[in-house]
């Protein structure tokens, strides 16, 4: 097995440097798929340029990320060349697969001692519904393998997008949260809250996990990862605030992601809406649509899932991919390489196929509409938005198709896999 790991690693490694090296590094960092006004390389660069200057990059409208960030790439691409940094985002992505493949293995072990401890409650027909001794060596081999070879992480990484950082300090929230250290969990997660605001939703199910695996629950072990994560974020705010001399980074991170200032085409949704419509209805729709992407969703689903804080946190990951306002392929394809680790919910999902199609559709067809419609100019705005919403509604089915599954699953371990009205096999199918 550590030699498949070494293999993947390898071929994982030499593929990236591979596209680096290529002539297709410079098209890649420009496709509006991976690069958004908030993750784009060029515009990391250009604060960074304007930060060593003396000028304060925030000033204008092109540098959008955190001073933190800002710092750190000040630094690095002062003290080293581009080929360096090239291997500093590989490191970062086979950093993020080793988390998540370690990540993955304290998850089946906890799954499997619940199975242990359930099992007397289940029924007697459901052993192919139970999760196998091979699943605790394989699966983990899946999500390494989803991340590591995943189209959208690796064109993430050729193109040198801040989502890299993103996605492994999400990483560290799913590896942290799984050991129990809320500290460090809470830390990480104040993060990705700095970079893109939306993250802060995951300290619902970081609060229900720190509590549920606690051998104390009360209300202060409940609480407990609220400060903690409090705590973080004002540390790194002040510290932006140091760096950069004043707080009109605010406006720049927080207020842009939040107010959609530019509509530039992407793969979500609020870019078309917030063009076309007229503009005193933007108000109404733009806290409609931010909704939509932060608490909408966040209330129910934490109920229904409270007793799977795990899974409750990938969806959470996946909606805020999907609605998000400054959404890239980096953060889908973070979401996705997570999906392994309920391997043993794929036997109960019916969409699987559809879901394939669409999404290999939609990453074909983008480019292609793009084309026709920026340089060809026999399409418009309304070919590419159709791709958009046609990949947005793929990952709704997917989503939605997992929560089903465990719905399923749940349901035939207490009451049976086999079922029969007046004698008669029947299948349950929810819809």
């Amino acid at each position: 097995m550590e030699k498949i790991i070494y293999l993947e690693y390898i071929i994982a490694v030499a593929i990236r440097y591979w596209l680096f090296e290529s002539d297709y590094n410079a098209s890649l960092a420009n496709r509006i798929e991976v690069s958004t006004p908030l993750n784009a390389w060029k515009r990391v660069i250009e604060g960074v340029v304007l930060f060593n200057d003396g000028t304060n990059p925030y000033i204008g409208d092109m540098f959008h990320e955190s001073p933190l960030v800002l710092l750190f790439f000040s630094w690095i691409t002062k003290n080293f060349s581009m080929q360096w940094i090239n291997v500093f985002f590989i490191c970062c992505d086979m950093l993020t697969s080793f988390i998540l493949y370690k990540a993955s293995k304290v998850y089946l072990l906890e799954l499997f001692q619940r199975q242990k401890q359930d099992k007397d409650t289940y029924a007697d027909d459901v052993d192919e519904a139970l999760l196998k001794d091979e699943d605790s060596v394989v699966t983990p081999l899946y999500v390494l393998s989803a991340y590591l070879f995943n189209p959208y992480c690796v064109l993430n990484c050729i193109a040198k997008t801040t989502t890299v950082l993103s996605n492994l300090f999400l990483s560290f929230v799913f590896y942290s949260m799984l050991k129990g250290n809320a500290l460090l969990c809470c830390a990480a997660l104040a993060l990705c809250t700095l970079q893109s605001l939306y993250p802060v939703i995951l300290i619902v199910p970081v609060c229900l996990y720190i509590f549920k695996i606690s051998k104390n629950r009360s209300i202060f072990n409940a609480v407990l990862p609220v400060v903690y994560f409090a705590v973080s974020l004002i540390i790194f705010l002040y510290s932006c605030h140091i760096i950069v001399g004043d707080w009109s980074f605010i406006d720049s991170t927080f207020n842009f992601i939040l107010n959609v200032p530019d509509l530039r085409p992407n793969i979500g949704l609020f870019w078309y809406f917030f063009t076309e419509m007229f503009e005193h209805f933007r108000p109404l729709f733009l806290c409609s649509f931010q909704i939509n992407a932060t608490i909408l969703y966040l209330s129910a689903l934490s109920i229904r899932l409270r007793n799977e804080p795990v899974l409750l946190a990938a969806t959470l990951t996946a909606l805020i991919a999907i609605f998000k306002s400054y959404p890239s392929i980096g953060d889908v394809g973070f979401y996705i390489a997570l999906l392994p680790m309920w391997k043993h919910l794929f036997q109960f999902m019916q969409q699987g196929f559809i879901v394939t199609c669409f999404f290999v559709g939609c990453s074909m067809f983008a480019p292609t509409v793009w084309h026709l419609w920026i340089y060809s100019g026999s399409a418009n705005a309304n070919f590419y938005f159709g791709v958009t919403l046609a990949f947005a509604t793929t990952q709704i089915f997917l989503v939605t198709d997992l929560l089903f599954a465990y719905i399923k699953r749940e349901f035939m371990l207490k009451h049976g896999i086999t079922k029969s009205i007046e004698g008669r096999d029947v299948k349950l199918v929810l819809d």
